[in-house]
């Protein structure tokens, strides 16, 4: 008889989310579906707006990430307004947004994921959190809450709240950085430091042992045999010298054997180039790479794809830790289950970066933003948020610059259809019919796993956490003609 599995909801992902697994009569996976529940509809929500509200408004589209949205919103209002934003402003803006990149990496990471890593995929899921982590690794644990105080800390002392700051403005930002401000975030930085590399250490020593001829064994190798280890393209922003930025530049498209197949395209012009098709089982957009077509032109962004794009970070120790990523594969890094690994580079290369930043000088000019009317009618501001590239596309009308249409793919938009393909590879390798559910137990290791690739993509699907403790699970047996015909909770 077929079957359905229904994970629902998946736990320790920001959002409301679900997955299917239709097993067949023999109890083989044929199939499973990662479905977005909440409708939000954002959008439409703007229209009828003043089109200098949309930072500010956008930014509430997330509370874990605000500040993404708060950049790519700005950005496509300066279109609008047709100015170039004050050197300051632009470099203080840039600062903001790496202290997002450190605090919702260092959230991901270490409060997330890294139960699955530190307690491992088959242990008791009323322990199986962050509060399992403190018993077991305390400094991991103290490490990850240092950092994303770190960040939030540094958005707070910038612009004056953690969450959705109106600080971002179009024209660039409302008020010039402090001396004190600065000062006191630059003596935070070697500590920082020390504590990224202690776990950049700790992930390479303890999940990945060198073997003969440099080859990598790992206690998770099946996992990343199995988590959306795929053939995929990569796409994302790198400035003009080929190096990370998550602020601007241009885009760059790579495929699975890490060749540029296309470079320097304007972000403005993305609709040339992707295209977004609905399916009727989710919420969620699926993004595709117009020139491959649907669904051939599945990609993936976010940590993961922008070091597999880049030509280097353009930081020193970030750019020795992209040396030794980039052993585990000839080609690009195809396995999703390292966008743990580039998540702890890339927050490596924000404090680096964030430092580079501030001893700036001319960071305390009082110069930060341009200030001009409405010269276009159409904007597009393009942004790397800490899960991926991030698109806000708005037109307005020509009378008094009231938004009369809005285009948002998000970040994890962009990872719908990797995701997809990554919870059927791995549903395949550890949903095993009779083996799986067996006299209503259920293989809690195996259907963690399910949930843990998701996990490495970092969904942001809403502003919420799920939160810890034994996951709430719902699996209908249904017929061959849909009709379910038994249920089991738990």
């Amino acid at each position: 008889m077929a079957k359905t599995i229904t994970i629902n909801p998946l736990t320790r992902i920001e959002g409301h989310g679900k997955v299917t697994i239709h097993l067949n009569d023999k109890g083989t996976v044929e199939n499973a579906l990662f479905h977005v529940t909440q409708f939000r509809g954002f959008e439409k929500l703007c229209e009828g707006r003043p089109f200098r509200e949309m930072p500010s408004l956008m930014a509430r589209i997330c509370g874990i990430c605000p500040v993404a949205h708060l950049i790519a919103g700005a950005k496509a209002c300066d279109r609008i307004l047709a100015v170039q934003i004050p050197e300051t402003g632009v470099k203080l803006r840039r600062a903001i947004n790496l202290a997002q990149i450190i605090q919702s990496h260092a959230l991901s990471f270490f409060y997330l994921s890294s139960p699955d890593m530190v307690l491992g995929m088959d242990a008791d899921p009323a322990k199986r959190n962050i509060f399992g982590v403190m018993k077991e690794n305390p400094q991991m644990a103290r490490d990850g809450i240092r950092l994303r105080k770190f960040g939030q800390t540094v958005i707070e002392k910038l612009a004056g709240q953690r969450v959705h700051p109106s600080w971002i403005v179009a024209g660039g930002v409302s008020e010039p950085c402090r001396e004190e401000v600065r000062d006191e975030i630059l003596a935070q930085i070697p500590e920082m430091q020390k504590i990224i590399l202690r776990n950049l250490d700790w992930f390479k020593t303890s999940l990945l042992i060198d073997g003969q001829q440099s080859v990598r064994v790992s206690k998770f190798r099946d996992e990343i045999r199995s988590f959306a280890n795929i053939q995929s393209l990569f796409l994302g922003l790198v400035n003009d010298e080929g190096e990370l930025d998550f602020y601007d530049g241009k885009i760059r498209v790579v495929d699975a054997s890490g060749k540029i197949i296309a470079d320097r395209l304007e972000p403005e012009n993305y609709q040339e180039y992707i295209g977004e098709k609905v399916e009727d089982w989710s919420y969620l957009k699926f993004p595709y790479y117009k020139p491959k077509g649907y669904p051939d032109g599945m990609y993936r962004v976010g940590p993961l794809a922008r070091l597999n794009i880049v030509d280097r970070c353009g930081t020193p120790q970030a750019d020795q830790e992209l040396t030794e990523f980039r052993s585990l594969s000839r080609g690009s890094v195809l396995s999703s289950f390292y966008y743990h690994y580039a998540r702890l580079i890339e927050i490596l290369f924000a404090i680096e970066k964030l430092e580079q930043i501030l001893d700036d000088p001319g960071i305390l000019n009082k110069n930060v933003k341009a200030r001009a009317g409405r010269n276009n009618t159409e904007g597009v501001g393009v942004a790397e948020a800490p899960r991926g590239t991030l698109f806000h596309h708005y037109k307005v009308r020509e009378d008094h610059g009231i938004m009369e249409w809005a285009n948002l793919i998000i970040a994890t938009g962009n990872n719908n259809l990797a995701m997809n393909k990554g919870i059927l590879q791995v549903a395949k390798q550890f949903v095993k019919g009779e083996k799986f559910v067996k006299d209503g137990s259920v293989d809690q290791g195996a259907l963690n796993r399910v949930e843990a690739v998701i996990r490495a993509f970092d969904p942001c699907l809403s502003c919420s956490t799920h939160a810890a403790g034994q996951m709430p699970l719902r699996m209908e047996l249904v017929g061959q003609n849909g009709e379910v015909l038994d249920t089991l909770r738990r």
